[in-house]
């Protein structure tokens, strides 16, 4: 499979999203990590399903990092939001 690069949303500069989703884009990244945190399986430091959304329309797979309980509850919607990989 090789070596992948993966960013994650976390170091964004949330301030200013949107420049750092183009840089993203710009660079050879091949997914995008999102870390998924519902404040009870660990604490909530996480995204909305905005952002999200708004990730997803960006052209890079995202890779949804669900650390939250019962994910299995929520493979669909976070597949309907655009996640590519779930873990």
């Amino acid at each position: 499979m090789g070596l992948k690069i993966a960013p994650s949303l976390l170091a964004a500069n949330f301030s200013d999203l949107r420049a750092d989703m183009d840089m993203i884009n710009r660079s050879e990244a091949d997914w995008l990590h999102l870390d998924i945190m519902d404040g009870v399986f660990v604490p909530n430091i996480s995204f909305g399903q905005g952002v999200i959304r708004a990730a997803g329309k960006s052209g890079v797979p995202l890779d949804v990092h669900l650390m939250i309980e019962e994910p299995d509850k929520y493979i669909d919607d976070f597949a309907a939001l655009g996640a590519k990989i779930i873990t």
